[in-house]
């Protein structure tokens, strides 16, 4: 079946499984809403098609994905009528795009090199099966940017706990994929990009000899469970938008942007007496 054409990743199918890459390597793969649109558009099409074994995720150019495109974002703030806030349609928009990754009947595995930061973090906390080159550096930047990590902080939960989750965010969370491997953020690390594509092949032959059916319902079934015994993620999306809206407006935010984009230090990252 010939795949729909997207442009801010790519779409392949190869024995079962759609195969998608992130393409915008000049940014390190940061997402903009184009990118979130096709990443929930080529997950609902391989949902909708029973022949679909599952999805691959990995980026191109030697990145994951830097999380927010946060020129994107800022300027969509400034252009933006009376009334409307795309910081947080955006945010909200990325939270059920994540919310819909994690709740997938489908495997999902995610191949990570290089940058895998903010919202990349995200979508490897949403993943199934989650394999690292050495090269993949974890970053949760967002409160050294004045921000939150608003959308991704239950699925951070899910996968970490809450003691590595906290410790993570409020130091502004930089991990080598050792170190990711052993709080089980991946689940294992591969020294290059020929034994991670090496990897990632025998995690697809061992999902191939489990039967497609019975895999989407113990997903469903997991999903359930771990959902009924939590509050919820669903009711968070909104809540989590608006405060990362509200933060992106302020001037902490306003700052830490800044100096982020001028490869600068905020004020309250200079040292005190």
């Amino acid at each position: 079946m010939t795949q729909p054409t997207y442009q801010t990743i790519t779409a392949r199918e190869q024995g079962g499984f759609i195969h998608v890459t992130l393409q915008r390597p000049d940014v390190r793969n940061a997402m903009n809403g184009h990118m979130v649109d096709e990443l929930g558009a080529v997950l609902r099409s391989a949902e909708a098609r029973r022949e679909v074994r599952g999805l691959v995720l990995r980026g191109a150019g030697g990145n994951f994905s830097a999380g927010a495109d946060l020129k994107d974002l800022s300027r969509a703030q400034a252009s933006a009528p009376p009334g409307q806030d795309p910081v947080s349609e955006w945010n909200a928009a990325f939270g059920r795009l994540c919310a819909a990754y994690a709740g997938s009947e489908l495997p999902i595995v995610v191949a990570l090199e290089g940058a895998v930061m903010g919202g990349g973090f995200g979508l490897a906390c949403v993943a199934d099966v989650v394999l690292a080159a050495s090269s993949a550096v974890f970053r949760l930047p967002e409160t050294s940017l004045g921000l939150l990590p608003a959308q991704i902080a239950p699925f951070m939960l899910a996968r970490l706990g809450y003691s590595e989750t906290k410790r993570l965010s409020v130091s502004g969370g930089k991990i080598d994929a050792q170190e990711a491997l052993t709080i089980r953020l991946v689940h294992s690390v591969h020294e290059d990009s020929a034994a991670l594509d090496a990897a990632v092949s025998s995690t697809l032959d061992k999902i191939r000899a489990c039967a497609p059916e019975a895999t989407r319902a113990t997903k469903a079934l997991l999903m359930r469970a771990y959902t009924e015994q939590s509050a919820g993620i669903g009711a968070l999306v909104d809540h989590a938008a608006g405060l990362f809206a509200r933060a992106f407006r302020g001037p902490e935010a306003q700052e830490g942007i800044t100096a982020f984009l001028q490869k600068k230090k905020p004020s309250w990252a200079e040292p005190t007496d």
